[in-house]
């Protein structure tokens, strides 16, 4: 067995036997890792609740020969506390958790997509900063990583630029924007095309800084939409909390 370090956020767990459990980390150097912390559903377990979805921590694992690593140490970076005791945040940090688990692949170091989500979790810990568009900033940042960005300065199309073209839908698949005569998708306003492309054009931290706009329910709603598109299902953090 091999011994290695790194850290990880947790995005989910499940039951393993009568005392252990599954922990799935997306880790900074490894990619996706599944590791049993054993005994951690035992009232005397060592970890206690350090391994909880939400949690950013720095681990030390064995690698053996099966898919399942086996958590040895773990010490928490970051609790994240302030999403936990909120309805409306920790909604919105599962949802990062969602996408990051569909997103990462299993042992494939993804530095940036851990960086990214870290950087979420931190931005929607922090009360002074509304979380309306954390998750759809998140979202498009994700979907830009993956090669899947969408063009917003023209009908994707056509072809045809903004300068030529009212821009009036959206559609993923045909590659993002769309002008009248093309268009297909979702209906946007002209004031949801300007924020996102803000989030994507080097003014993101200045957006979330700001109070929503008027159409950030539009761009929250586009986005997520376009993350499903892409992962070809739905997420179900969000559907379910669309309906709380």
């Amino acid at each position: 067995m091999t011994l290695f370090r790194d850290s990880g956020v947790v995005l989910r767990t499940y039951r393993l036997g009568e005392a252990d459990r599954i922990v799935v980390f997306l880790t900074e150097h490894h990619g996706k890792v599944r590791a049993v912390a054993k005994g951690i559903r035992r009232t005397a377990s060592k970890f206690g609740g350090r391994l909880e979805p939400l949690t950013n921590v720095a681990l030390l694992l064995w690698q053996g020969r099966s898919d399942l690593d086996i958590v040895n140490q773990v010490e928490v970076i970051d609790h994240f506390r302030s999403i936990r005791d909120d309805l409306d945040r920790v909604n919105r940090g599962l949802s990062l958790l969602e996408v990051a688990d569909q997103l990462a692949q299993e042992r494939h170091p993804d530095p940036r997509l851990y960086q990214m989500l870290v950087g979420a979790l931190r931005t929607l810990a922090d009360l002074d900063r509304d979380p309306t568009l954390v998750a759809p900033a998140f979202f498009m940042k994700a979907l830009v990583a993956e090669g899947a960005g969408p063009l917003l300065t023209g009908c994707a199309s056509c072809g045809r630029s903004a300068d030529e073209v009212e821009l009036v839908a959206f559609d993923l698949t045909e590659g993002g924007a769309l002008c009248r005569q093309c268009r297909r998708g979702r209906p946007v306003s002209p004031e949801a095309f300007d924020l996102l492309r803000r989030i994507l054009g080097g003014s993101l931290g200045a957006v979330l800084a700001d109070t929503p706009p008027d159409c950030a329910d539009e761009v929250t709603a586009l986005a997520t939409e376009a993350m499903e598109t892409h992962l070809d299902r739905r997420l179900r953090s969000v559907r379910s909390a669309a309906h709380l």
